[in-house]
């Protein structure tokens, strides 16, 4: 990384770049798209190597416009309209996005995770025999809570990483996969890569709340469930602080489950509420309840996809009760028009970090720096620490 945060990109790319947002993430397609031409012709000023590529690595857009149109049945067909031949081609897909529809027999219907990962599949299909290497972007990875088989289920996720890898993918990109370490052994000789959003999340909080103390005595992070204890302890890690989780204790026969308290105490500590995603709110309103319950002081709430299934309502409730302070999500997620007029919420955009992870991955450079960013995070802790502004 140099100082202005960007990686030190010098080789040639491995193919030209074709940048295909689907609809569901075409707005945050596009803010990369500008993104990484601001750096490239940047860089063609001062790299005479990268300069002699000329329109082939600069240029004003690298998207390639793709189409998924019905017929009046409801199928449909996948479609990219210009060439992508020779080109490393990265199509970003919002599995979630519920804001998508389409017309069937007159009626309206909503675009589930089922229709876009079909309509993923249909782009990649039509991209296929022309584009050198094919990635995914897909931040919300499909089916991706069901890890393991309970009984008789289906294993979606295994099988749609399956159907990814024949249909000649190259990389799975996603973010907080629930249990990436179990799922990406259904395609082990494919690269998966999960990142975090440790690092914009701790940004926001140290930004949103110049007064934080970040110190084992005045601040700790908590896991709702022991399934995300892994997450909290990664942020307790990197700033230096306690974590603490909650688990469910039964103790067999006839009583019933508690919740209970893995970690020192909480009493007067303002604390970090982690999670990978906020779906109905049950879960992590009813953990910052217990935490107030216990005596913390402020209360911040993280989660990667804010989903918000069941509206605002209770949250707004537990915001005036004074449960929690802050809530932080990000925009991989299709995010309600609603969610941003609320004093509570910050939204964490994510559009840059997605652009420097496609121009990383182009010129075919290391992108450890950017899968572990506890670097970039001890600098902002240090600068919060002496009132710099970062």
């Amino acid at each position: 990384m140099n100082n202005s945060g960007l990686p030190e990109l010098t080789t040639i790319p491995d193919g030209k770049l074709a940048i295909v947002p689907l609809d569901s993430m075409y707005e945050f397609g596009a803010q990369i798209d500008k993104y990484i031409a601001e750096w490239r012709a940047d860089r063609m000023k001062t790299n005479p190597s990268l300069a002699a590529l000329g329109d082939a690595y600069g240029k004003p857009s690298y998207i390639v416009p793709a189409k998924t149109p019905r017929f009046g049945s409801g199928e449909a067909k996948g479609t990219v309209e210009a060439t992508v031949r020779g080109d490393d081609v990265y199509i970003l897909v919002d599995v979630c996005n519920y804001s998508i529809t389409y017309k069937m027999s007159g009626y309206t219907n909503v675009n589930s995770p089922d229709d876009h990962f079909q309509d993923l599949k249909r782009v990649i299909a039509a991209v296929s025999g022309a584009a050198k290497r094919v990635n995914v972007i897909m931040p919300f990875l499909y089916e991706g809570r069901v890890a393991m088989r309970e009984g008789r289920a289906s294993l979606d996720c295994a099988e749609a990483l399956l159907e990814l890898e024949a249909l000649g993918v190259s990389t799975i990109i996603t973010f907080d996969a629930h249990d990436g370490a179990r799922i990406q052994n259904a395609i082990p000789l494919r690269s998966f890569e999960s990142f975090t959003c440790v690092y914009q999340f701790i940004k926001n909080i140290l930004r949103s709340d110049p007064d934080v103390v970040v110190d084992r005595d005045h601040l700790m992070v908590i896991s709702p469930d022991e399934g995300g204890m892994r997450r909290a302890i990664y942020m307790a890690t990197v700033l230096g602080v306690d974590m603490g989780t909650f688990y469910v204790k039964n103790s067999g026969g006839n009583t019933i489950p508690q919740n209970e308290f893995l970690g020192s105490s909480v009493e007067g500590k303002d604390v970090i509420l982690i999670d990978d995603m906020i779906s109905s709110g049950e879960t992590i309103l009813a953990t910052a309840a217990e935490l107030k319950a216990r005596g913390v002081g402020k209360v911040v709430i993280c989660a990667t996809f804010g989903m918000f299934t069941r509206g605002l309502a209770d949250f707004d409730a537990a915001y005036e009760r004074g449960l929690f302070q802050k809530m932080i999500t990000t925009n991989l997620v299709y995010q309600e028009p609603e969610i941003m007029t609320r004093e509570y919420y910050i939204s964490c955009d994510m559009r840059k970090f997605v652009a420097l992870i496609i121009d990383t991955l182009n010129h075919d450079c290391s992108i450890s720096k950017l899968l572990d960013p506890i670097d970039r995070i001890n600098k902002i802790v240090e600068k919060h620490r002496r009132h710099e502004t970062f």
